[in-house]
C-alpha cells in the first residue's frame, strides 16, 4: 500500500510540484521559527541569578559638572542608604541589570582567553540584588588591600576558564584575584544566554559609577521616590536624576526578544494558511476528477474507510517528499555549526516542524477524503 502510494505520487510529481514547493517552504520557515523558540525557551528555563523586585535604578548625569565627581557620587550613595525605606543600595556603571548597555573584557588565565561581561560594582551589590555566593565570598573593601584587585566570577566563567580547577585565589589578567564564585548572572533578562561574567570592586575615585541600585522595602510608593529624587537634586544642582524600576526595564528587554518572534509567527501563520487552502483545493479537485476511479474501487469491494485512508496517505506522501528536501537543508545547520547552537536545538526544531506539517496536511485531507468515502459506486459509474 505504502509503496503504491509513493509510486502514485511520484508519477504525478509534475502536477504536484508547486504544492511540494509550498510545503517545503513552510517546513523551512517552521524550522527557523521553531529553532528560535526552542533556543529562547531553554534560555528562559535557566535561573536569572538575582532578584529584581523592589529594586530601582537611580541614574545620575553630571552634565557639565566635572569637579570632584567621584566624591559627590559616593556621598549620594551613602545618603541614600540612610533612608528608612531603603534596605540596601549599591553603585555601578550604566550596564546595570536590564539596561541597554553592556561592557565586555577578555579574561586570561595561563594563556587561555575567555570573553566575559564586565561589571564594576561595590561591596553591597550582591546584597542589593539578592545574589547568593556558594563558593568563597562577595568582595569587601578590605579585600582591596594588596597587590591584586578582588573579583567575583560566575559559574559559566569558572567552567570555561578553570574547568575542574578550584578558582579561588587564582590570579587572572595579572591584576585580579578571584575571591568568590556565583551561579548564573543573566543581566539582560531570562532570554539572555548565560555568558561568563566578572565583577570587580570599583575604585573610590571611579567617576563612571553613576547608577545607584536601590532595594526598597515592599510597599514603598512613589511619594518616597519623589522625596529621594528631590533630595538628590538639591545636593547635586545641575545634575540629571532618572529613576527606572527594574521590573519595567525587564519587560522592555523581554519585548526586544518577543516582538520579532511574534512577527515571525504571524508571517508563518499566513504561509501555513496559504498552503492549507492550496492543499484543500487540490484534494477537492482530485476527488472530482477521480470519481469514476473511486466508484470502480467501491464496486469491486473497497470500503469507504479504505478510500478515505488512500487520500490521507497520498497527502502524507506528498508532505514526505517536501519534508525530505527540507531535511537535507536543515541538517546542514548542525553539521556546519551555524549560529553555534547545540545539536539538540536543531533536532527538536526539525521534529516540531515535521509534526506541524503532518498535522496540517492531515487536517486538510480529512474532509475531502470523507467526501470520497461517501461516493456511491452506482452513482459514480452512472455519471461515467
Amino acid at each position: 500500500m505504502i509503496r503504491h502510494l509513493f509510486r502514485l505520487i511520484w508519477n504525478k510529481k509534475r502536477a504536484h510540484t508547486l504544492l511540494i514547493v509550498e510545503i517545503w517552504a513552510s517546513f523551512m520557515v517552521l524550522f527557523g521559527l521553531s529553532t528560535l523558540i526552542v533556543v529562547n525557551v531553554r534560555k528562559y528555563q535557566e535561573p536569572l541569578g538575582f532578584t529584581y523586585d523592589n529594586v530601582w535604578a537611580v541614574q545620575l548625569h553630571n552634565n557639565q559638572d566635572t569637579t570632584d565627581v567621584a566624591s559627590k557620587l559616593l556621598r549620594i550613595i551613602q545618603r541614600v542608604r540612610t533612608y528608612p525605606a531603603v534596605e540596601s543600595a549599591s553603585g555601578m556603571g550604566d550596564n546595570f541589570p536590564f539596561s541597554a548597555y553592556q561592557n565586555g573584557s577578555s579574561i586570561t588565565y595561563k594563556k587561555h582567553d575567555v570573553q566575559a561581561d564586565y561589571y564594576s560594582t561595590d561591596d553591597n551589590f550582591a546584597n542589593t540584588l539578592g545574589i547568593a555566593v556558594p563558593t568563597g565570598h562577595w568582595y569587601r573593601s578590605a579585600d582591596s588591600v594588596g597587590k591584586y584587585r578582588p573579583v567575583v566570577i560566575n559559574e559559566q566563567m569558572r567552567k570555561e576558564l578553570f574547568a575542574a580547577e578550584n578558582p579561588l585565589g587564582k590570579i587572572v589578567n595579572d591584576q585580579y584575584k578571584i575571591v568568590g564564585v556565583i551561579d548564573n548572572f543573566k543581566a539582560k533578562g531570562e532570554f539572555m544566554a548565560n555568558r561568563p561574567a566578572l565583577f570587580e570592586l570599583a575604585r573610590a575615585n571611579n567617576t563612571w559609577i553613576n547608577t545607584i541600585l536601590v532595594r526598597v522595602k515592599p510597599g514603598t510608593d512613589a511619594a518616597f521616590e519623589a522625596t529621594m529624587v528631590k533630595a538628590i537634586a538639591s545636593q547635586l544642582p545641575g545634575w540629571g536624576v532618572e529613576v527606572d524600576y527594574l521590573t519595567d526595564s525587564r519587560k522592555n528587554q523581554h519585548n526586544l526578544v518577543l516582538v520579532p518572534i511574534i512577527i515571525a509567527s504571524i508571517v508563518c501563520g499566513f504561509l501555513l494558511i496559504n498552503v492549507a487552502l492550496g492543499l484543500f483545493g487540490v484534494l477537492n479537485l482530485s476527488i472530482t476528477r477521480r470519481r469514476s476511479e473511486i466508484g470502480l474501487r467501491r464496486a469491486i469491494g473497497a470500503t469507504g474507510s479504505g478510500v478515505s485512508t488512500q487520500f490521507v496517505g497520498e497527502t502524507w506522501v506528498l508532505a514526505t517528499f517536501a519534508i525530505l528536501i527540507g531535511l537535507l537543508l536543515a541538517v546542514q545547520f548542525p553539521l556546519l555549526n551555524v549560529f553555534d547552537l547545540r545539536v539538540g536545538v536543531y533536532v527538536t526544531a526539525m521534529g516540531i516542524a515535521m509534526l506541524i506539517i503532518y498535522l496540517i496536511v492531515t487536517l486538510c485531507a480529512l474532509f475531502p477524503s470523507r467526501q470520497a468515502a461517501l461516493i456511491q459506486p452506482a452513482t459514480a459509474l452512472h455519471e461515467e
